[in-house]
């Protein structure tokens, strides 16, 4: 019987990707799922059936990843999808807890894969996971120093030339029309090359968020924040950006507040 796979992971592109490098394994794996939020992973690992493994990301729309655990029994390995840097996830390798850095390397998932198959026998008795465990370990991770994979610097092109824009120097990244910009805190903006879900793994989370799918901002670069509706917040950057408006993503503004509030 191939192994069953629930991805808990709240960007399409990335759930797709991963889902495709599952299918294409030597043992291919079949999705049961997926799902965005915390609220409906909880409702696909209830209403069964149940996953062989738990392929879950760290930051989900509606919170962190760990709440899962405070609502439901999870008895399956879980494979933890994230771009936190490896110092920081030793602490992971207890109750049958595994992770995969971002962006996924197919052969590491491979490797994840067959040692999960090795024990697999052994993780049906696994003991119930510590929701206050989990908790601490994410409080670690978010305080630990930034992994040395996060981009410092972007190269862009400028007619002839190359230019070297250091992260400090950069308020925002959006999309328009299907090209991806970087726009300085000067007023200037470049084409990069580089897709918003790939720029959201190579920045550090902590100093800058996807917004929406068209802008990922730092921190410094969001000048005011405005209640929209009941349930949106509205953003100004600076410089102006494009759009008339920058709104936060409905599912995203409690992450966005406790991203703020930290």
């Amino acid at each position: 019987m191939p192994l069953r796979a629930l991805i808990v992971e709240d960007e399409p592109l990335a759930a797709r990707r991963l889902a495709d490098m599952l299918a294409r394994q030597p043992d291919p794996v079949q999705v049961l799922g997926t799902a965005e939020a915390v609220s409906q992973a909880v409702q696909l690992l209830e209403a069964g059936p149940a996953p062989d493994v738990l392929f879950l990301d760290i930051h989900l729309a509606d919170g962190l990843s760990f709440e899962i655990f405070e609502q439901t029994e999870v008895r399956c390995p879980v494979i933890f999808t994230t771009a936190y840097d490896q110092y920081a996830l030793q602490a992971f390798k207890v109750n049958s807890v595994d992770y995969l850095l971002k962006p996924i390397d197919e052969e590491e998932l491979t490797a994840a894969l067959r040692k999960l198959r090795a024990r697999l026998p052994a993780t049906a008795s696994a003991p119930a996971f510590d929701p206050a465990l989990l908790a601490q370990l994410v409080q670690q991770m978010q305080q630990a120093p930034p992994a040395a994979s996060y981009k410092t610097q972007f190269v862009v092109r400028v007619g002839e030339h190359l230019k070297v824009v250091p992260l400090d120097q950069i308020a925002y990244f959006f999309s328009l029309e299907k090209a991806t910009f970087l726009q300085t805190a000067e007023g200037r903006k470049f084409v990069v090359d580089y897709t918003m879900d790939q720029l959201e793994t190579l920045l550090d989370p902590r100093r800058f968020f996807r917004l929406n799918r068209a802008y990922l901002a730092q921190q410094s670069a969001i000048q005011d924040i405005i209640h929209y509706t009941n349930s949106r917040l509205q953003t100004v950057l600076k410089p102006v950006a494009p759009d008339a408006q920058v709104l936060v993503s409905r599912e995203k503004v409690n992450v966005f507040k406790s991203w703020l509030d930290r």
